[in-house]
């Protein structure tokens, strides 16, 4: 008997119940899932080093333990030249502070003759915006709190992910039939090599474009020129919208620092040049081809991502995206969303979609 393909109402359901489950559990379950996707992440990263010490007869153990004290050494120094950076800008805290004390009085004389509200009046509205963000304190201290608990079980999760590599591969190709072996091996393995494309790359990016911030900010002649343009290569690694916070933090320490006031611009038009030479021309050549994703479905994702899982959820939804599209290219009935996530563009004409669609079929499907 020939079984009968479900409607299309059917399938568009499941869809949408499907993808409502996954956001309630991202949701709900960042506080786990979060940390095991960065362990994760980190493993493909340390993959071939820890083949390469196994090549060379260290045990398992032994070579994961080393590539995560290299991987921890590297992370800590960064951390640890950072917070170098960071004291110095709290040590001139009081001078700032006086400085934004002088930008406040200003703009509440030039409201005050623009608009008519009163010094009073703006008090209020102030000391009302102090009171909101009085309750933000505890919600920085429980996030300060998750931080470091991540911190402590992603060595943990990231060794045992390491060892037991070859279990969980097994068990990823046993789910599908015993006829996709070979489609699974590939999907595995394009996944670990669009990963580490991105990692890899983006910290190449990262280097280059906080030299260039640093060149840029030393010609204007700012103040913290080093912590301001390490800052803002960290913040870029947030598609789209890390440049824009980089910008106005950049821009508000720089009127607070400066006398005079068009440094602020200044800085903000040193970023932004930066940022068109980073998408035309760095992140193309130094990030390589492999991750194929369009900007909407990058801006989506990283605001999706944001909304359920906060900062980190910005920064790991790209390489989720990555790896959701190239198992859609492989599954057959996922694969005009394949299509919709890549950034190969077609014309409006139904002909040249429907052999894009034609293309990507040609691959071997993946069924369950």
């Amino acid at each position: 008997m020939e079984i009968q393909p479900r409607p299309f109402y059917y399938r568009l359901s499941m869809t949408l119940l499907m993808l409502l489950l996954i956001a309630i559990t991202l949701f709900y379950g960042s506080d786990i899932i979060i940390p095991f996707a960065f362990a994760t992440l980190l493993s493909i990263l340390l993959v071939p080093l820890n083949n390469f010490l196994e090549r060379k007869k260290a045990s398992r153990p032994t070579a994961i333990f080393t590539s995560l004290f290299i991987s921890f050494l590297i992370i800590f120094g960064i951390i640890y030249f950072l917070s170098i950076q960071i004291l110095a800008f709290l040590d001139d805290m009081p001078i700032i502070k006086e400085r934004v004390n002088e930008l406040i009085h200003g703009l509440q004389r030039w409201l005050h003759q623009r608009f008519g509200l009163s010094m009073s009046e703006q008090t209020n509205y102030i000391e009302t915006a102090k009171d909101s963000s009085s309750g933000m304190l505890g919600d920085t201290f429980l996030s300060i709190t998750d931080i470091l608990l991540g911190l402590t079980l992603l060595p943990i999760y990231a060794f045992l992910i390491l060892y037991y590599r070859d279990m969980l591969k097994n068990f990823i190709i046993a789910v599908f039939k015993e006829g996709n072996r070979a489609v699974v091996e590939e999907v595995l393995r394009e996944s670990r090599g669009v990963v580490q494309n991105y990692m890899v790359g983006l910290l190449i990016e990262m280097a280059i474009i906080a030299v260039i911030n640093f060149i840029g900010f030393a010609i204007i002649g700012i103040e913290y020129t080093i912590f301001l343009a390490v800052f803002a290569a960290l913040l870029n690694l947030i598609p789209y919208i890390g440049m824009l916070i980089a910008s106005i933090f950049c821009c508000i320490v720089t009127l607070t620092t400066s006398e005079d006031t068009t440094d602020a611009i200044w800085t903000v038009v040193v970023l932004w040049i930066v940022q068109f030479f980073d998408n035309n021309i760095i992140m193309p050549r130094v990030v390589g081809s492999k991750v194929k994703i369009n900007a909407m479905i990058t801006i989506l994702g990283v605001l999706i991502g944001g909304a359920l899982c906060g900062i980190p959820g910005m920064f790991l939804s790209i390489p989720g995206i990555a790896i959701l599209k190239v198992i859609f290219e492989r599954v057959d009935d996922l694969k005009p969303w394949g299509m919709l996530l890549s950034d190969d563009i077609t014309s409006n004409q139904p002909g040249r979609i429907y052999s894009r669609v034609a293309r990507l079929r040609k691959k071997p499907p993946l069924k369950s």
